[in-house]
């Protein structure tokens, strides 16, 4: 009887691996491409959604731009940039475009003054914590608000009979009521001043959560050095808000541009095109004149204005 080898420093026994057949090769590869598909699977919902929704409809109105007669006409002709040169030279489509620089940057730089104003109401430590809550509720009230209430009350008020011309008659400010949304003087003035209303309280929120980031240690260090409130404000609070502040002006600026709802609901762009807006012209063209190429070339210039918007936008959230 032999005994077996128990000599620990013994070689083992030689083995050979197996190689590895082409069929395993292969499934393994497979298997690792397979692994590497799973999170296009997960977002292949969203980029069908997306593709339906927005660029097949997108490249749609595009070609429509360059053609006549479409959706009328089985077989429209193409036109070039005749569409374009159109728009381009339509008196109304000068207005509408003078009527929404005005209407973006007065409602753009209203936001931003009001939403820093109250911003700084509320962070300041002279209001107690009840007072501020109260006060965040009566700010915050606009913003709840959907467009279609928003509308409805503010043409109330505006009313020659409403509240407003009533208050200003009350105080002696004026003689007789004002109907401020169809009057062609007052009408864009007027309309600018709902926006603003109604879109104030966001940019609040925004700075406030702005300002209530930035670092005691700065403001006490300012106050060491001899700053006053004024300097400690210009000095300390505007540099650390400028992205924030930057950000959403750009943001405002193509919300505003793309103002649909509002208008259409309180003037419908009247009267005598006083508050006609790239929106309401391009929708008009479309829906109420039936000049489907014209308004597929409108819509692409107003698409083209907000792309460039939309670049300024995503390079300043790069630098950030």
């Amino acid at each position: 009887m032999k005994l077996a080898n128990l000599n620990p420093t013994a070689a083992p026994p030689d083995t050979k691996v197996a190689p590895q057949t082409p069929a395993a090769a292969g499934g393994g590869k497979l298997r690792f491409f397979a692994r590497g598909l799973v999170p296009y699977a997960y977002l292949s919902p969203t980029v069908v959604l997306i593709s339906v929704l927005m660029i097949i409809p997108i490249a749609m109105v595009v070609s429509y731009s360059f053609k006549d007669n479409v959706i009328v006409e089985d077989n429209p002709v193409l036109v070039g940039l005749a569409n374009y040169t159109e728009v381009l030279t339509d008196p109304d489509f000068l207005v509408a475009l003078k009527n929404t620089f005005v209407f973006i940057t007065v409602s753009t730089v209203a936001h931003l003054v009001l939403g820093l104003t109250f911003a700084l109401m509320l962070n300041t430590s002279l209001l107690g914590g009840v007072t501020k809550a109260v006060f965040r509720i009566i700010y915050i009230l606009p913003w709840l608000f959907t467009v279609a209430v928003i509308a409805v009350i503010w043409r109330l008020l505006l009313d020659p009979s409403g509240v407003v011309n009533y208050l200003l008659t009350t105080v002696g400010r004026m003689q007789q009521g004002v109907d401020w949304l169809s009057d062609p003087g007052t009408a864009l003035w007027a309309l600018t001043f709902v926006n603003i209303w109604a879109g104030f309280p966001f940019f609040m929120i925004s700075i406030l959560a702005g300002l209530q980031g930035i670092s005691s240690d700065l403001y006490e260090a300012a106050s060491v050095d001899g700053a006053g409130a004024v300097r400690q404000f210009l000095n300390v609070t505007i540099p650390q808000l400028r992205p924030v502040l930057i950000s959403m002006a750009v943001l405002d600026l193509i919300w505003t541009s793309q103002q649909f709802a509002l208008i259409w609901m309180t003037t419908g762009g009247g009267p005598l095109n006083a508050t006609e807006m790239l929106s309401t012209y391009t929708y008009k063209q479309a829906f109420s004149s039936y000049e489907f190429a014209t308004a597929s070339a409108s819509a692409v210039i107003v698409l083209l204005l907000s792309l460039v918007l939309a670049f300024f936008y995503v390079r300043l959230q790069k630098e950030r």
